[in-house]
């Protein structure tokens, strides 16, 4: 049985885009996989009749998404702390600890920040993102701290995944990065697809599956073989901020992933090894969805940053 119908009709014909493809931009809360869970199991109709996720939408064409009513999540309460910057009863905006992951999947399948909100929300969270990720829009790296929004009902979820898609939301992060960048301020653009080799890296391409993405950066300190930055993201493409500094030579400090390398030279040249990837989500302003005034969230440099910052201004001083 449906929780809800959606109906649209296509306005042009596109011949070179896929149906979970299209679908995607209509609703960004749906994941592409979600989507073509729907189509496979009929859930998602063109014309009245079941197709394929290749399915390339045709001028005219109606389709019909029932969305199935939420089943419910698989994750279980768990009474963990959490460090909330904001709450009312549409969304909340959690401090999100370094090391903590943010939605179960295989080898994490407790302790995640869904584990602990569905504690804390008892129930209120939009069933939008699955079983496996209520109240979930967005999603921060394990190792990376700092601003996440949840929605408290689809609704809000909905109303937030668009302003995500439609680049609305602004978030500023903090890092260090190996090396000693050049310039002040800089812009890097550079499209990011799954790495050929790697499956579970991503990577800078000029390849035509690669999603279009863009970083800009302003230098903040100038450290020990090291540099801090500040970096606010104008897309939301899978470790983006590791893959476009790695794409510029200076990779982010404690990501062996995307930067064993400098890392090591790093520890040779400053005696430091970071305890993790020294990436912070430090702030984060969007539109209330309720409300429609601009909010405006800031979450705390945490110890371990700020003991990195202490160690390589040190040996800075002691340089100079």
């Amino acid at each position: 049985m449906s929780a809800r119908l959606d109906q649209l009709t296509v306005e042009f014909s596109l011949p070179l885009v896929r149906l979970d493809t299209f679908l995607r931009e209509k609703f960004p809360a749906a994941s592409r996989g979600a989507l073509q869970r729907l189509i496979e199991e009929g859930h998602i109709r063109v014309n009245g009749s079941p197709v394929k996720p290749t399915h390339h939408p045709h001028a005219g064409e109606l389709i019909e998404i029932h969305w199935p009513e939420a089943k419910p999540a698989e994750a279980q309460p768990e009474d963990i702390p959490l460090d909330i910057l904001f709450e009312d009863r549409f969304l909340l905006v959690v401090n999100k600890p370094a090391g903590m992951v943010v939605h179960p999947s295989a080898g994490n399948e407790e302790h995640t920040l869904v584990n602990a909100l569905l504690h804390h929300c008892a129930g209120s969270l939009s069933g939008i993102g699955g079983v496996a990720r209520p109240g979930i829009v967005h999603r921060l790296d394990k190792e990376t701290s700092g601003c996440l929004v949840v929605a408290k009902n689809d609704e809000t979820h909905i109303a937030l995944s668009e302003q995500f898609a439609e680049r609305r939301v602004k978030k500023i992060y903090q890092a260090i990065v190996c090396g000693e960048l050049a310039r002040e301020a800089g812009d890097i653009r550079a499209a990011i697809a799954r790495h050929p080799s790697h499956r579970k890296r991503m990577a800078a391409t000029d390849d035509s599956d690669g999603r279009s993405a863009h970083s800009s950066y302003t230098l903040v300190e100038r450290l020990n073989a090291a540099t801090l930055v500040d970096v606010q993201i104008h897309t939301g493409r899978t470790h983006q901020i590791r893959v476009h500094f790695q794409f510029i030579g200076h990779p982010v400090v404690g990501d062996d992933t995307y930067g064993a390398r400098p890392n090591a030279r790093l520890k040779e040249l400053a005696n430091y090894a970071a305890p993790r990837v020294l990436l912070h989500a430090r702030d984060l302003s969007f539109e209330h969805p309720h409300t429609k005034k601009t909010v405006q969230f800031s979450a705390p440099v945490p110890a371990d940053f700020k003991e990195a910052l202490k160690f390589l201004r040190l040996k800075r001083k002691k340089q100079a």
